[in-house]
């Protein structure tokens, strides 16, 4: 009984916690789907989850380019710090 719409409600590639607002990866300069990274978002932000860039959930929303930019930025400065 499959039909070929059932394959556009597959999302977990494109709406993963690595493309989601709320994931903040260990190394934000090389963060990619195997990275390891806190869950931020606000209602399981007290659970202290540790998900990688492939997980996903319900509470999914995208990050923006600036975002990710302003994310790198502040990692690349404590970087210089060091």
């Amino acid at each position: 009984m499959s039909s070929e719409s059932d394959f556009n409600k597959i999302t977990w590639q494109s709406e993963n916690c690595l493309s989601c607002k709320w994931f903040f990866p260990a190394d934000p300069i090389n963060a990619d789907i195997i990275s390891n990274g806190k869950c931020l978002q606000p209602d399981l932000k007290k659970y202290s989850l540790i998900v990688t860039g492939r997980d996903w959930c319900n509470k999914f929303e995208r990050i923006t380019q600036r975002q990710i930019d302003r994310m790198q930025e502040k990692a690349m400065e404590a970087e210089k710090k060091q």
